[in-house]
């Protein structure tokens, strides 16, 4: 799941976009939902979650979800799906903002270590080598060694659940979405004013 802060004019507010994307067993993916919202609040991401369950996703199933890190989508996916669901945070996305808060001198090492620890098999040592860095950092970076362990369970989850490498690389991530939000940004630069939601949530896709 991923958002996208489009910025199109409308009669009402600037639109902020959340978009759903499933993977069926054979790698296909499937855009079965997308809403517009003033701000990605809870209610947003709620709005889109009771859509999908209404039109047949069974929220006892356990499932995989990879989300972008903002709050309020793992919030609104814990409450809709409980214990069954498991969530990956985007590892680019959280290296992302772990480097706007570092001195760029610091910014390879970094990645270098994150970049290891998410390579790792073992769940237990890559946490591990991420505690020894928050450890480093927090001398001179507090802040950015808290942002580090904030959601660092979710951070390893493909590797806790000992997918194979290849698809780890694949979903510990939110780029499978990101490609059908560059293509709804390339479709509304060329709209100047929005008068109706930019996408109906009733299950219709994008072409």
């Amino acid at each position: 799941m991923n958002h996208s802060e489009q910025g199109i004019a409308t009669d009402r507010h600037d639109l902020v976009l959340v978009a759903a994307i499933g993977v069926d067993g054979e790698g296909n993916k499937h855009p079965p939902a997308l809403v517009e919202g003033a701000t990605e609040n809870a209610a947003t991401v709620q709005a889109l979650l009771d859509n999908l369950i209404s039109r047949g996703l069974d929220p006892t199933v356990p499932r995989l979800f990879i989300a972008d890190g903002a709050k309020a989508l793992s919030k609104a996916i814990r409450r809709t799906f409980g214990s069954a669901a498991a969530i990956q945070r985007c590892q680019i996305h959280k290296a992302r903002n772990i480097m706007e808060r570092l001195p760029k001198e610091h910014h390879a090492a970094t990645r270098r270590v994150l970049r290891q620890a998410w390579e790792l098999d073992d769940a237990d040592k890559a946490e591990k080598l991420i505690r020894n860095l928050v450890r480093r950092l927090d001398q001179q970076w507090p802040g950015v060694a808290a942002s580090i362990l904030e959601g660092l369970d979710e951070i390893l989850t493909v590797v806790r659940l000992k997918l194979p490498k290849e698809l780890r690389r694949s979903l510990a991530c939110t780029n499978i979405a990101e490609n059908m939000m560059g293509t709804i940004r390339r479709v509304t630069r060329n709209v100047k004013r929005w008068r109706m939601p930019v996408w109906p949530c009733d299950g219709s896709r994008p072409a």
